[in-house]
Protein backbone atom coordinates (compact mmCIF):
# COMPACT_ATOMS: atom_id res chain seq x y z
CA UNK A 1 0.00 0.00 0.00
CA UNK A 2 1.78 3.16 -1.10
CA UNK A 3 1.71 6.12 1.61
CA UNK A 4 1.77 9.88 1.78
CA UNK A 5 2.70 12.19 4.78
CA UNK A 6 -0.20 14.62 5.45
CA UNK A 7 1.27 16.49 8.21
CA UNK A 8 3.83 15.82 9.95
CA UNK A 9 3.53 12.80 12.28
CA UNK A 10 0.69 11.69 10.47
CA UNK A 11 0.69 8.86 7.66
CA UNK A 12 -2.47 8.09 5.34
CA UNK A 13 -2.99 5.51 2.09
CA UNK A 14 -2.83 7.21 -0.59
CA UNK A 15 -6.52 6.46 -2.35
CA UNK A 16 -6.97 4.34 -5.60
CA UNK A 17 -8.43 6.80 -7.80
CA UNK A 18 -9.77 3.59 -10.03
CA UNK A 19 -11.98 2.16 -6.54
CA UNK A 20 -15.02 2.98 -5.12
CA UNK A 21 -16.77 1.59 -2.10
CA UNK A 22 -20.75 1.04 -2.36
CA UNK A 23 -22.69 1.17 1.01
CA UNK A 24 -26.17 0.19 1.06
CA UNK A 25 -26.75 1.72 4.35
CA UNK A 26 -28.85 -0.03 7.79
CA UNK A 27 -29.33 -0.98 11.32
CA UNK A 28 -29.74 -4.50 10.70
CA UNK A 29 -28.06 -5.17 7.97
CA UNK A 30 -25.14 -2.90 5.52
CA UNK A 31 -24.05 -3.90 2.42
CA UNK A 32 -20.62 -3.21 1.10
CA UNK A 33 -18.80 -3.36 -2.03
CA UNK A 34 -15.64 -2.66 -3.10
CA UNK A 35 -15.16 -2.09 -6.84
CA UNK A 36 -12.20 -1.42 -9.26
CA UNK A 37 -12.83 0.03 -12.45
CA UNK A 38 -10.96 -1.83 -15.20
CA UNK A 39 -10.60 0.05 -18.48
CA UNK A 40 -12.18 2.34 -19.75
CA UNK A 41 -15.69 0.72 -18.75
CA UNK A 42 -15.77 -2.29 -17.02
CA UNK A 43 -15.55 -2.76 -13.18
CA UNK A 44 -14.50 -5.91 -11.07
CA UNK A 45 -15.85 -6.71 -7.70
CA UNK A 46 -12.52 -6.78 -5.11
CA UNK A 47 -14.71 -7.45 -2.24
CA UNK A 48 -18.82 -7.55 -0.96
CA UNK A 49 -20.25 -8.50 2.09
CA UNK A 50 -22.67 -7.42 4.71
CA UNK A 51 -22.26 -5.78 8.31
CA UNK A 52 -24.52 -6.80 11.29
CA UNK A 53 -24.32 -4.50 13.83
CA UNK A 54 -24.37 -5.94 16.98
CA UNK A 55 -25.55 -4.39 20.20
CA UNK A 56 -28.94 -3.69 22.50
CA UNK A 57 -29.18 -0.41 21.80
CA UNK A 58 -28.87 2.11 19.16
CA UNK A 59 -25.34 3.76 20.32
CA UNK A 60 -23.99 0.81 20.20
CA UNK A 61 -25.42 -0.36 16.74
CA UNK A 62 -23.81 2.69 15.31
CA UNK A 63 -20.45 2.42 17.46
CA UNK A 64 -20.54 -1.33 15.80
CA UNK A 65 -21.37 -0.03 12.24
CA UNK A 66 -18.71 2.94 12.70
CA UNK A 67 -15.96 0.19 12.95
CA UNK A 68 -16.80 -2.03 10.83
CA UNK A 69 -16.73 0.74 7.98
CA UNK A 70 -13.67 2.26 9.11
CA UNK A 71 -12.32 -1.12 8.82
CA UNK A 72 -13.29 -1.56 5.04
CA UNK A 73 -12.31 1.76 3.88
CA UNK A 74 -9.21 1.53 5.92
CA UNK A 75 -8.89 -2.23 4.34
CA UNK A 76 -9.30 -0.41 0.64
CA UNK A 77 -8.19 3.01 0.19
CA UNK A 78 -10.64 4.21 -2.51
CA UNK A 79 -11.36 7.48 -4.48
CA UNK A 80 -15.09 7.71 -3.19
CA UNK A 81 -17.75 6.45 -0.91
CA UNK A 82 -20.90 6.12 -3.04
CA UNK A 83 -23.95 6.14 -0.33
CA UNK A 84 -28.16 5.65 -0.46
CA UNK A 85 -29.75 8.94 0.09
CA UNK A 86 -32.38 8.87 2.63
CA UNK A 87 -35.56 7.75 1.31
CA UNK A 88 -38.61 6.95 2.82
CA UNK A 89 -42.42 6.06 2.66
CA UNK A 90 -45.19 8.17 4.83
CA UNK A 91 -46.18 5.56 6.08
CA UNK A 92 -42.64 4.36 7.72
CA UNK A 93 -40.88 7.76 8.98
CA UNK A 94 -39.01 5.72 11.55
CA UNK A 95 -37.44 4.04 9.17
CA UNK A 96 -35.98 7.12 7.34
CA UNK A 97 -34.75 8.29 11.07
CA UNK A 98 -32.87 4.90 11.88
CA UNK A 99 -31.08 5.21 8.05
CA UNK A 100 -30.14 8.66 8.52
CA UNK A 101 -28.30 7.30 11.67
CA UNK A 102 -26.61 5.17 9.90
CA UNK A 103 -25.97 6.85 7.19
CA UNK A 104 -24.23 9.38 9.35
CA UNK A 105 -21.82 6.69 11.14
CA UNK A 106 -21.33 5.77 7.52
CA UNK A 107 -19.96 9.14 6.40
CA UNK A 108 -18.18 10.30 9.57
CA UNK A 109 -15.80 6.86 8.49
CA UNK A 110 -15.20 8.30 5.08
CA UNK A 111 -14.70 12.20 6.39
CA UNK A 112 -12.19 10.48 9.25
CA UNK A 113 -9.98 8.50 6.21
CA UNK A 114 -10.66 11.53 3.64
CA UNK A 115 -12.54 9.66 1.25
CA UNK A 116 -15.70 11.90 -0.60
CA UNK A 117 -18.69 10.87 -0.24
CA UNK A 118 -21.15 11.00 -3.18
CA UNK A 119 -25.19 10.48 -2.44
CA UNK A 120 -27.27 8.55 -5.07
CA UNK A 121 -31.37 8.38 -5.20
CA UNK A 122 -32.26 5.05 -5.32
CA UNK A 123 -34.10 5.80 -8.94
CA UNK A 124 -30.77 7.36 -9.97
CA UNK A 125 -28.98 3.90 -9.88
CA UNK A 126 -31.50 1.91 -11.15
CA UNK A 127 -31.94 3.83 -14.32
CA UNK A 128 -28.48 3.94 -14.23
CA UNK A 129 -28.04 -0.05 -14.10
CA UNK A 130 -31.46 -1.04 -16.14
CA UNK A 131 -32.55 2.18 -17.53
CA UNK A 132 -35.93 2.04 -15.34
CA UNK A 133 -36.13 4.16 -12.35
CA UNK A 134 -38.62 1.36 -10.82
CA UNK A 135 -36.76 -1.78 -11.73
CA UNK A 136 -37.23 -4.00 -8.81
CA UNK A 137 -34.78 -5.84 -6.61
CA UNK A 138 -34.36 -9.15 -9.05
CA UNK A 139 -33.90 -6.60 -11.81
CA UNK A 140 -31.07 -4.95 -10.28
CA UNK A 141 -29.42 -8.22 -8.69
CA UNK A 142 -29.44 -9.12 -12.32
CA UNK A 143 -28.23 -5.80 -13.49
CA UNK A 144 -25.36 -6.25 -11.30
CA UNK A 145 -24.86 -9.72 -12.23
CA UNK A 146 -24.52 -8.72 -15.78
CA UNK A 147 -22.35 -5.73 -15.23
CA UNK A 148 -19.86 -7.65 -12.76
CA UNK A 149 -20.04 -11.08 -14.98
CA UNK A 150 -20.83 -13.09 -11.49
CA UNK A 151 -21.71 -16.41 -12.22
CA UNK A 152 -24.54 -16.14 -10.12
CA UNK A 153 -26.89 -13.69 -8.33
CA UNK A 154 -25.57 -11.43 -5.86
CA UNK A 155 -26.92 -12.06 -2.74
CA UNK A 156 -28.11 -11.07 0.27
CA UNK A 157 -29.77 -8.00 -1.97
CA UNK A 158 -27.86 -5.38 0.21
CA UNK A 159 -25.16 -6.79 -1.48
CA UNK A 160 -26.40 -6.56 -4.46
CA UNK A 161 -27.36 -2.75 -3.83
CA UNK A 162 -23.90 -2.00 -2.69
CA UNK A 163 -22.59 -3.16 -5.69
CA UNK A 164 -24.94 -0.88 -7.87
CA UNK A 165 -24.12 2.35 -6.12
CA UNK A 166 -20.69 1.28 -6.68
CA UNK A 167 -21.46 0.68 -10.38
CA UNK A 168 -23.50 3.93 -10.99
CA UNK A 169 -21.02 5.87 -9.32
CA UNK A 170 -18.50 5.15 -11.59
CA UNK A 171 -20.65 5.34 -14.64
CA UNK A 172 -21.23 8.50 -13.27
CA UNK A 173 -17.55 9.46 -12.32
CA UNK A 174 -16.73 8.23 -16.75
CA UNK A 175 -19.10 10.77 -18.32
CA UNK A 176 -18.31 13.53 -15.72
CA UNK A 177 -14.55 12.67 -17.25
CA UNK A 178 -15.53 12.44 -20.84
CA UNK A 179 -17.62 16.28 -20.32
CA UNK A 180 -14.44 17.06 -18.74
CA UNK A 181 -12.36 16.10 -21.44
CA UNK A 182 -14.16 17.42 -24.23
Amino acid sequence: MALSAARVGTVVPLLDPNRVIGIDPGLTVTGYAVLERRGSSSAAMIEAGVIRPRGDDLARKLAWLHKAVADVIKSFPASAVALEQVHSRVAFPRTALLMAHARGVIVLAAAERGVPVHDYAPSRIKKTLTGNGRASKEQMQHAVMTELGLGRLPEPHDVADACALAICHLAIARIARGLAGA
